[in-house]
Order: C-alpha cells, then sequence, then structure tokens
C-alpha cells in the first residue's frame, strides 16, 4: 500500500469522517496533505530584508522590536507573537501579542489607512505574562492568551478605547490561541502541553465573555464529545486532569475557524488537526511523517478567503507554509538568517492583499531583536 493510503487509513482509524459544507473540495478521506508545487511557484533569492518570496511578492518592515513604530510615539513590544487583522473603516488595524514573562507582556496595535501606511501605533494591554497566541471575535475583539499553567485569556479593544478585561470563566491553564464560532456561539481553546486538551467555552450571552460554561473533547470508544470542565480555575487540579476521557493534544499551539471547522496544530508531533464541529469528527489535516514534507514547528495558523491555510514555522527553516484545498502543502516563504527565532502572527488584512507575520527574535536572537513584516502580492482569490 502507498504512504499516502498507509496515513489515510490511520486517519480514518483514528474516527475521521467526510467533511461536509467545508472550505475543503475533498473529504477527509484525502487527508493529510502532501508535499507539492505551491500556488505561487518556487521561491526566489532573499530580498533586501531576507525574507525568500514566490515571484510578484515584495516584503516591508512594519516594526521593530524596542525601537519606536515609524512616524509613531510608540515602542513596539519584544518578542511580537500571535496576530490579527481588524476593519477599521477603509484601513485596517495589526494587533500583536508580547509573549515575555513577569508583568512583561501585553498587545501592541499597528493602524494603517486604506494605503497601508501607518497612522499610529499604541498598546492595548499590559502588565500580563507570556502572551502568545490568541484569537479575534465577531465582535471586533481580540483574546489574547497567557501561556502559563495558571494563565488567563484577556479580552482587549483593538482600537485602545475600552480597557482589557480579563475573562475568568474561560479558565485558567496553559492557553495558548483561541478560536471564535458564530454558528454554535463557542470560542474554541488550545492548550500548550504534551498533555493538553482542546477546549470550548460556551458563553452564556453571545457576544459577552462575562460568564459561561468550559468544556473540554473527550473520545470515549472512538466517539467524540464535550463535558463541563468542573473547576475552570484549575486549583488544586489542573483543567486538564479533571474530565476522565479527555482527549490528548501534544502542546497545542494556533488555531482558526472558517467554515464549521477549526483548524489547530500540535507542536509535539507537527500536525494540523481539523476540527468539524458539525459532523463533530476530527482529522489529520498535515502529518510530518511523509518524505520530504517541508512543515516543520508548526505554530500559529490561518487562513485566505480562498481556503488556504497558512502555518508557520516555530523554528526549523523559518518558513510559512500554505497548504491548499486541493491537499498540497508547499513552503510560502522563508526568512533567511534568523535561525535563532520563529515565525508568529500571520494574519491577512481585509482586503485579502497583505499578510503580516512576525520573526519573534529577528537576527540577534533576543527578545529585543523581534521584527514584525508586510508581505504584499498577488494572493489569489479563486482557485
Amino acid at each position: 500500500m502507498e504512504r499516502r493510503s498507509l496515513l489515510r487509513a490511520a486517519v480514518l482509524g483514528a474516527g475521521a469522517a467526510a467533511f461536509s459544507g467545508s472550505l475543503w473540495r475533498q473529504a477527509a478521506v484525502a487527508y493529510p496533505a502532501l508535499p507539492g508545487p505551491g500556488p505561487y511557484g518556487a521561491l526566489q533569492p532573499a530580498d533586501a530584508n531576507g525574507i525568500m518570496l514566490p515571484s510578484g511578492f515584495t516584503s516591508r518592515v512594519i516594526a521593530r522590536s524596542a525601537k519606536k513604530v515609524s512616524g509613531t510615539n510608540h515602542t513596539w513590544h519584544r518578542a511580537p507573537d500571535g496576530g490579527a487583522c481588524f476593519a477599521d473603516g477603509p484601513g485596517w488595524i495589526y494587533v500583536s501579542n508580547a509573549e515575555m514573562s513577569n508583568g512583561g507582556g501585553g498587545t501592541g496595535a499597528v493602524r494603517f489607512d486604506s494605503g497601508g501606511n501607518v497612522t499610529d501605533a499604541y498598546p492595548i494591554l499590559s502588565g500580563t505574562h507570556r502572551n502568545c497566541a490568541g484569537g479575534a471575535t465577531p465582535w471586533n475583539t481580540w483574546l489574547s492568551c497567557e501561556e502559563v499553567d495558571t494563565g488567563y485569556v484577556y479580552e482587549t479593544d483593538p482600537w485602545g478605547v475600552n480597557a482589557a478585561v480579563r475573562r475568568d470563566a474561560m479558565g485558567r491553564f496553559n492557553h495558548e490561541a483561541a478560536a471564535a464560532d458564530p454558528v454554535r456561539e463557542v470560542v474554541y481553546l488550545t492548550e500548550d502541553k504534551s498533555d493538553g486538551c482542546f477546549y470550548r467555552f460556551v458563553p452564556d450571552t453571545w457576544g459577552d465573555l462575562a460568564s459561561g460554561t468550559l468544556q473540554v473533547l473527550r473520545e470515549v470508544s472512538g466517539t467524540l464529545s464535550w463535558a463541563n470542565v468542573p473547576d475552570p480555575d484549575g486549583s488544586p487540579t489542573a483543567t486538564r486532569h479533571q474530565v476522565s476521557g479527555a482527549r490528548r493534544f501534544n502542546g497545542g499551539e494556533g488555531c482558526h475557524y472558517r467554515n464549521d471547522i477549526c483548524y489547530f496544530t500540535t507542536k509535539g508531533d507537527n500536525r494540523v488537526w481539523a476540527y468539524d464541529a458539525s459532523a463533530n469528527t476530527l482529522a489529520v489535516v498535515y502529518d510530518d511523517n511523509v518524505a520530504g514534507a517541508p512543515l516543520t514547528g508548526v505554530d500559529n495558523i490561518t487562513a485566505a478567503d480562498v481556503g488556504d491555510l497558512y502555518v508557520a514555522e516555530d523554528g526549523g527553516n523559518m518558513e510559512i507554509c500554505v497548504i491548499t484545498p486541493g491537499d498540497v502543502v508547499a513552503p510560502f516563504l522563508r526568512v533567511t538568517g534568523q535561525s535563532s527565532s520563529e515565525i508568529t502572527g500571520p494574519a491577512f488584512n481585509p482586503g485579502g492583499n497583505r499578510l503580516y507575520f512576525s520573526s519573534q527574535r529577528g537576527t540577534s536572537g533576543s527578545s529585543r531583536g523581534g521584527i514584525t513584516y508586510e508581505i504584499s502580492g498577488p494572493f489569489r482569490t479563486s482557485l
């Protein structure tokens, strides 16, 4: 049997089922994605910023850690991590976490006009701990997640008008990322532990995260279900140890919801997963246990409107790889000369023609060396 067939059989044997109504045109039996030519062709030699891109794409530096954002009085935070974009009239805002310990964490924002020019930069959260990833909500707030054992989720205002609010009901654990599902009116949450869990928060009122129920995904005899976490505060028993049969994931990282599916990554086994909320099934979208697999050190994840997934690497050869709806995985860009860093915070602007991301430690390998970039070019709008 061919390697692809073996991998497909393994996925199905784990309880995956065909997807319905998703952005993927093929059924889950076509998973996992395999190496092949990407939609934009081969990477070209590194540009002046040290980034290898397909033909027709360009890069520019938006901000550097410990330095003022050009044209503003705001000093960009160290160790930039997870991020997202929000529409701001004809322009947009990019928010970015700071993965710093001992109260040095938080979130900063950069505002752009309709032409992509930086018009402002400012903080929207400060004094927190290791703000790693997070997620945008349908009501235009940014959920910033603390990646410590006693971490919280903070709901922040990308415009910097309203003060950030700690959302205790969303649980206290080693938070990584969040993704809102407006159909089921829940927020999915990943946990960065080698025996971590996959959670969802069910607000009492959609649009208000002040109260609600934290649930964890269970798997018993191959059947998935959601169970309430008795004590979301996680003390004295960690949330991941409170429910028998909780489904374990090896180091949960980024997550992104689109069309009934929450895609999320696990760094311990280097996989990209797809939880189909409509069918209540789980499948492996990508597994690096394939010859020539380009994607290693999976981390933050986002998606383009056309359906392509973009996955950033923590280490590896510093790439953002694209996984197409046709189950092909290929490098989209590579950052050179920054082997002691990691790629974080990929996010598209509302128009889908600019991609933002950061190199967390830049060329220096230090949190002070972080660099936030913008990629422009002919991102495809149809398959």
